[in-house]
Order: structure tokens, then sequence, then C-alpha cells
């Protein structure tokens, strides 16, 4: 059923963004903590993205066979980009005033990083999160070619068959799902640069 795709599409991506954002944040402070890696880091996640993502899931169906695992991992490492920047971005752009307060309280390096380096910069943080869930959206339809199922899977038979009826749902679920979510976001987005008092990015 037409609808049972949605919501595999949906927990499809859920899944894949709660491993995009571990990752990414993950790999934004190890490229903001130490320098020498921070270009290897972005470059290796720039890359990614460049692959079309087709081609990322053939790759990777080779060595884990067509399922939707291949397509989790697909997405986490075609979606990387926008987190890993923001976050060593937003690290990178606290105050100096800031850090050079919180070094003169005595706090270390690592509570300073978890206590107000992160949450300050968690606004552009979660602006790289919103990115890389609509671009997951997008991603997740090529799924279906190694088995993921999804709404691609929609579009598949609906081009297979001629179905107009077909591609039309699959294309609509997929606008009003990345509507959704962007609008969803966005407002958390506007909550978060407010709190600390900062202009929205547009």
């Amino acid at each position: 059923m037409p609808w049972d795709r949605v919501w595999e599409h949906f927990t499809l991506i859920l899944t894949a963004l709660g491993f995009i954002i571990v990752i990414g944040i993950f790999l934004g402070i190890l490229s903001y903590l130490y320098p020498k890696l921070s270009r290897p880091i972005l470059t290796i996640v720039d890359i990614l993205q460049t692959i079309p993502s087709l081609a990322t899931l053939g790759i990777i169906m080779i060595f884990m066979g067509g399922n939707r695992k291949t397509v989790i991992v697909g997405i986490v490492l075609y979606s990387l980009l926008p987190i890993v920047r923001n976050t060593n971005s937003g690290l990178s752009n606290v105050s100096p005033a800031v850090k050079e307060a919180a070094r003169g309280m005595g706090m270390s390096r690592a509570y300073q990083l978890f206590h107000i380096d992160l949450p300050l910069a968690f606004p552009l943080i979660f602006t790289g999160i919103r990115i890389a869930a609509v671009t997951s959206i997008s991603v997740a339809v090529f799924g279906t070619f190694v088995g993921g199922g999804g709404l691609g899977a929609v579009l598949y038979q609906g081009i297979r068959v001629g179905s107009m009826s077909q591609i039309l749902f699959g294309t609509a679920a997929l606008m009003v799902m990345a509507f959704v979510i962007d609008g969803i976001m966005g407002l958390i987005e506007r909550r978060l640069y407010r709190r600390i008092g900062l202009h929205v990015p547009e």
C-alpha cells in the first residue's frame, strides 16, 4: 500500500538522521579540537556529497548487499557535510571573549566545550541538521534500487507501469514530507537563534 511506503520512507530518514547527527557532530568537534584534522575531515565529507547518491548506494551494495542498512549508510555518508561543517563553524565562531572568560574561571577544556561552546554553537549546528534532514528525503528515494523500499518504490512502480496516479502520489508525499519537516525544524531554528540573541539566517 502507498501509505505504508510513506511510513517506511519516514522511518528510513529518521533512523539515518540519528546516525548523521551523532557522527556529524562528533566529526565537527574533532575537526575543531584538532585543526590539523579539519581539512582532511571536511575534504572527505565534501567529496562524499559530490558523488551521485545512486552511485554511492551502488558501491555500498557491493559490500553490504541490497537492504535497508545499505540505504541508511548511503544517506548518512551523503548527508554528513552540513552538520560537520556547521559544527566546526559554530564552535570556531564562539566569541573569543567568552572562551577567555571560561578559561579565566578555571573551566577545563571538556567542561567549556559541553557547557559553553556547544550550547552557543547549537543554533548553527541545528541549521546543518535541518539541511541534512531535507537532503535525506530526496536521497532515500534512490533506496528502492538497492532494496530499501520507501516512496522510491512507488515512483518506480508508477513509471514502470505508466501509472500517473502513483507517480503523483509519490511526488506529492515527498513534497509534503519535505515541507512539513523543513517547516517544523525552521520554527525550532528561529527559537534557538532568538534565545541567544542572534539574527536568524535567511
